[in-house]
């Protein structure tokens, strides 16, 4: 082995398995030179030995990038906006150090950090889950599994609130009393087919098969989600029949909830709706959805509708799968769901369901029973 100076730079020149090897070390430094030329042969008697080569430690800012410019492609466009702001704000931490550097202090301090800022517990969750995935891409699964020992990860509210009758009553009434002519309308078709807010907001005509009773969901959250077929209920199909009324002139391609405004006409400042432009869906329903959960005095998010639907189809003892199919959830999402959301719902149906394996085993067992005489009946016949 040996080591020679080429302008200004160190250069290692040895031979291995009958090759000569000969690199440039980047470095001045005679010393520091000499333990890179060490290192690159102790490397190759390893790859000749069969021994895996040690990935180099990399910076959390390179690791994240090659992260999300791998994964980006399989995500719906809002969850790869969620992750590339959430790896914007991890980068504000973590962004110098090395990944293997990464220990529960410093996660804790970012928590803190973030809490300071004022970043709700749910987004701290999110970026946290990102922080994760980043880890466990580059199979550091031990030392996250350290720093989920020592830390405390705040979880976010996963019950929600599923209305009783009374305040579907009270809502509805208000929502149809709202200057906002479409609330009512999303309202009840959100809570007749526990679709999404945003699945819902941008449904076009098109989605919508009145003649089979079908509701067609297009981009989604998931993968899962998207492209799904929801029956309508009764009660949303003549809901949406009525709606559909006032768009006679409609095409396929239009929105369902158009865009639009609200004004106040005549002296008894009736709502009054300009400016509807079907080639755009409506913005948002916030300000009158809002108010008129003040007034019906019902305390609930927008997604409470989809998760009230959603509870109403397990204590109706609709099979998982099938709220699965509605709900748009992947598999994995459903096992999660109804372990840590809907557990507590349905035990009617799960009593009806064990009922029905009773009256089942019942009928096997006397059908058993009846098979086993004839046998023994035609064996004496026999005799």
């Amino acid at each position: 082995m040996s080591l020679y100076k080429r302008g200004g730079v160190w250069w290692y020149k040895f031979k291995f398995g009958g090759a000569i090897v000969r690199e440039s070390t980047g470095l001045s430094s005679e010393d520091a030179a000499r333990d890179v030329q060490d290192k690159r042969r102790l490397e190759l008697k390893e790859r000749n030995a069969g021994i895996p080569k040690r990935k180099r430690p990399e910076l959390f800012s390179v690791a994240g990038e090659v992260w999300l410019k791998l994964k980006q492609n399989d995500w719906a466009p809002k969850t790869a906006i969620i992750e590339k702001t959430n790896l914007a704000h991890l980068k504000g931490v973590f962004s110098n150090c090395l990944l293997t550097d990464i220990e529960h202090e410093i996660v804790a301090e970012y928590k803190q950090r973030r809490t300071l800022d004022k970043a709700a517990p749910k987004t701290i969750s999110l970026e946290l889950g990102t922080l994760r995935a980043i880890m466990l891409f580059n199979d550091l699964e031990a030392q996250w599994s350290s720093i989920r020992k020592k830390i405390e990860f705040g979880k976010a509210r996963k019950i929600g609130h599923v209305l009783t009758v009374d305040e579907e009553i009270s809502l509805l009434r208000e929502c149809g009393a709202s200057r906002s002519r479409s609330l009512q309308v999303a309202v009840t078709v959100a809570l007749q087919s526990c679709m999404r807010y945003s699945e819902l907001r941008l449904l076009r005509w098109r989605q919508v098969d009145f003649g089979r009773r079908i509701i067609t969901v297009g981009q989604s959250k998931t993968d899962a989600g998207t492209g799904r077929e929801i029956p309508m209920t009764a009660i949303a199909f003549q809901c949406l029949s009525f709606w559909a009324v006032n768009f006679p002139s409609r095409k396929p391609s239009h929105y369902m909830f158009p865009a639009e405004k609200y004004g106040a006409a005549g002296a008894a400042f009736r709502p009054k709706v300009y400016d509807t432009n079907p080639a755009q869906p409506i913005g948002t329903w916030k300000e009158a959805w809002e108010a008129a959960k003040i007034r019906a005095g019902v305390e609930c998010r927008f997604h409470d509708l989809r998760h009230t639907g959603c509870t109403h189809l397990l204590e109706a003892g609709v099979s998982i799968n099938e709220v699965t199919e509605i709900m748009g959830w992947s598999t994995s999402t459903a096992i999660r769901m109804v372990r840590d959301v809907y557990g507590h719902v349905g035990p009617a149906a799960r009593r009806q369901a064990m009922d029905k394996l009773e009256v089942f085993l019942t009928a096997r067992s006397e059908g058993a029973q009846k098979w086993a005489q004839s046998t023994v009946s035609q064996r004496d016949n026999i005799q």
